[in-house]
């Protein structure tokens, strides 16, 4: 098991920019598959963005893709999401997740992960 805290969330205007992050600790960080997800009130989780163990094939949601980068720091075991142009439909609570990989594989349904965190809250006001 890795536990995963967020943070990051918080107020901005629309068009501004917010950067998430998720500190990880416990298990070996490297080998998890990692991947952000949100859940606005009302509305199913959905997946918003993915990363490999290896850093590398970032995969997005298309409702994201061109404003948002996830990357991960292997060194400080933590994985961001830089939200840029956020825009009114965007607000939610946002979470990390990881699942154990043994292969760069991209991981983007919410049943492949076995480890989530606590969520943090993004607000966008217009």
């Amino acid at each position: 098991q890795v536990q995963l805290v967020e943070s990051g969330g918080g107020l901005v205007q629309a068009g501004g920019s917010l950067r998430l992050s998720c500190a990880a600790s416990g298990r070996t960080f490297t080998t998890y598959a990692m991947g952000w997800f949100r859940q606005a009130p009302g509305k199913e989780r959905e997946f918003v963005a993915a990363i490999s163990w290896s850093g590398s094939n970032p995969y997005y949601a298309d409702s994201v893709k061109g404003r948002f980068i996830i990357s991960r720091d292997k060194a400080k075991n933590t994985m961001y999401l830089q939200m840029n142009s956020l825009k009114p439909e965007d607000p939610a609570v946002y979470y990390c997740a990881a699942a154990p990989a043994w292969s760069p594989r991209i991981l983007t349904k919410i049943a492949e992960y076995d480890n989530w965190g606590q969520g943090t809250q993004v607000t966008v006001s217009s």
